[in-house]
């Protein structure tokens, strides 16, 4: 009787929502929660949450399988969890519909492939309606704590430098470009030629890097946001999984979703959170960001960049 009670104490209520449950695992990560599940449960965990609605989260048994675990390490985890049972997790992880993770690249770009020729213009219809469907997503589920910390962060941080590599090099310029339009020293980790461990030796505590990437994770992004938080450098990291890599050593956490056809790793939605952490960060920051816009508008036309 009092182990079940003080089961209901570390768990007072069970997570309500599979959001809840990927909140609930990037706070367990990071260390910031008391239920302690253990890196093997929480790699489950992380798993379970990535099938979403795939059809072998039904039943106990092909779960378990699928994870290549026994069945009772999962009801363990249900019950660490503050669940009855495995069948109230269970309809937990199915109150929202999401589309299952693929395999990457290849199999990613099936769609695309293989897609009908004759009528490409389903394909542009197809990923307006999937980009509409991630980035409603994204707004109605965002952490409005998490993210009014990061915007306060953005704002604050004596310097603010950003990275990422691969395909998401756009995005760490987008959102460098966006902050720079708002307050000053802010720029990309690694500079053309001047590398990350030089970019990283003049960063100090209390200086914030963005960080980017999604599944599959690049190594290089993971070592780099490893040693930024290491060195006491306040991390903030934009990926699309509670079980990325990158959150065990986020000071903040964006999670954003990109399941599309596109045949690599949709960046629409990514797009879209740049766009909101610079306008949040440009409200915080209020007449200094009206001012520095000011300044620049005034720039460009001492410069004469501009034409219509």
């Amino acid at each position: 009787m009092k182990a079940t009670q003080k089961s209901k104490t570390q768990v007072p209520q069970p997570p309500q929502s599979a959001e809840q449950l990927r909140a609930l695992l990037v706070e367990i990560k990071q260390g910031r929660n008391s239920i302690n599940l253990g890196s093997k449960a929480a790699n489950a965990l992380g798993q379970i949450l990535e099938l979403g609605a795939d059809q072998s989260v039904l039943k106990i048994t092909t779960l378990a399988e699928r994870l290549k675990v026994n069945p009772s390490t999962v009801t363990r985890l249900a019950r660490n969890l503050g669940y009855s049972g495995y069948t109230e997790f269970r309809n937990t992880l199915l109150s929202e519909t999401l589309s299952p993770v693929t395999a990457f690249y290849t199999r990613q770009a099936q769609h695309a492939l293989h897609g009908n020729d004759s009528r490409l213009h389903d394909g542009v219809k197809q990923l307006a309606l999937e980009n509409t469907k991630n980035i409603k997503y994204f707004a109605n589920s965002l952490d409005s704590e998490e993210f009014d910390q990061t915007v306060k962060l953005l704002a604050n941080a004596p310097r603010v430098k950003t990275y990422a590599i691969r395909q998401f090099l756009s995005m760490a310029m987008f959102l460098s470009y966006g902050l720079g339009m708002i307050r000053s020293d802010v720029g990309m980790l690694d500079a053309p030629g001047l590398g990350t461990a030089e970019g990283l030796a003049g960063m100090s505590d209390g200086d914030a890097l963005a960080v980017f990437s999604c599944s599959p994770y690049t190594k290089q992004v993971i070592r780099v946001c490893e040693a930024a938080h290491g060195a006491g450098i306040k991390t903030v990291v934009i990926t699309d999984r509670a079980s990325s890599p990158l959150v065990e050593f986020a000071s903040h956490t964006i999670l954003v979703p990109h399941q599309t056809s596109f045949l690599s790793n949709s960046l629409t939605a990514f797009a879209f959170c740049v766009e909101t952490l610079i306008n949040g960060t440009a409200t915080f920051l209020g007449d200094a960001a009206e001012t520095a816009l000011q300044r620049r508008d005034k720039m460009i036309h001492t410069l004469d960049i501009e034409t219509s």
